[in-house]
């Protein structure tokens, strides 16, 4: 268990230091639910900002998770995307 402090004001936004293929590898994380728990808003919104990255394996796979999700929950991976692309917030989650 992480037992240290994480400095908000030293954090990089997402979109400096993102590496397409961790972002990948984020949204096969919550996809698979190798967590214990498939977490398709997740899945959509890594596999969002890999495909966004230059990762144009992670557009299929964006849009197979999306078939399984509803309007609303979409449109919530969307919102949640921008934000780390646009780096209102500092870490990802």
């Amino acid at each position: 268990m992480f037992q240290g402090q994480i400095d908000l004001n030293t954090a990089a936004p997402v979109e400096a230091s993102a590496i397409p293929d961790v972002l990948f590898e984020r949204g096969l994380y919550w996809a698979s639910g190798r967590s214990g728990v498939v977490n398709l808003v997740a899945a959509h919104k890594w596999f969002n900002l890999a495909a966004l990255k230059g990762r144009t394996d992670a557009i299929p796979l964006r849009r197979e998770v999306a078939e399984m999700m509803s309007e609303v929950e979409i449109a919530m991976a969307q919102r949640e995307a921008r934000g780390l692309d646009e780096g209102a917030l500092r870490y990802p989650t």
